[in-house]
């Protein structure tokens, strides 16, 4: 399960630089060029952490970290990354909730440490799979719809976990039927996972009667469309 970090910052050159050194040590990647697009990255991804430049057009660093806080503060780190050098900036910063503070210019290895140092002391809360908005998070039993926490029953939680972690691979209803009750003698019939996906369908399709995220292979089972 790859962690996910949000690169938020305008200077493409810079932005680059820090995704390819991040690809290189595993990372998944994601990336905006200003605050508002920022938050709409964020909404779509969740990320476990943001690397933040400040000095951002449409909606600054500081203003973006205090909307992030407000969302979801114990779900994800911030790693400040700006020219502001004073010793004022970086109190001030950090009195804000970020994780930690890096002045430029600086080293991507010196960036990739200071990530490194931070995941492994939040990591731990960060575990989670994320697809166009929607994210499970196993070890909280918790799933999000890009904004909006969705109540999930333990079968249907058992389910998308197990779509997730396959994205665009058919599924059986009996694969599904052996993840759900895998130590029962009892028959169970294919209408019991269907009524789950109905179910399930209702509550993270934006049409359930066409689903998108959850689609039906004829003759096969189910399929986890992730794009």
């Amino acid at each position: 399960m790859k962690q996910t970090i949000l690169v938020v910052e305008d200077d493409k050159m810079i932005r680059e630089l820090i995704t390819i050194y991040l690809h290189q040590a595993g990372y998944e990647v994601v990336e905006a060029s200003d605050g508002e697009e920022a938050k709409e990255v964020f909404i779509a991804t969740h990320p476990c952490l943001i690397v933040l430049d400040l000095m951002l057009p449409k909606l600054s660093g500081e203003e973006f970290c205090q909307w992030v806080l407000e969302q979801q503060r114990n779900e994800v780190s911030i790693i400040m990354l700006t020219a502001k050098s004073r010793t004022e900036d970086k109190i001030n910063g950090l009195k804000m909730g970020a994780d930690d503070y890096i002045v430029k210019p600086f080293e991507p290895e010196e960036l990739l440490a200071h990530i490194e140092a931070v995941l492994r002391r939040t990591g731990q809360f960060c575990q989670k799979i994320t697809h166009d908005g929607l994210c499970i998070k196993p070890r909280k039993g918790e799933v999000v719809l890009y904004d909006k926490e969705i109540k999930l029953t333990k079968h249907e939680f058992q389910i998308l976990f197990y779509f997730m972690e396959n994205p665009n691979v058919v599924i059986s209803r009996e694969n599904l039927m052996n993840q759900l009750y895998p130590y029962t003698d009892k028959i169970i019939m294919d209408r019991t996972i269907d009524a789950h996906i109905k179910k399930l369908r209702k509550k993270i399709e934006v049409n359930p009667t066409k689903p998108e995220r959850i689609v039906t292979v004829r003759g096969m089972g189910y399929k986890f469309v992730a794009e």
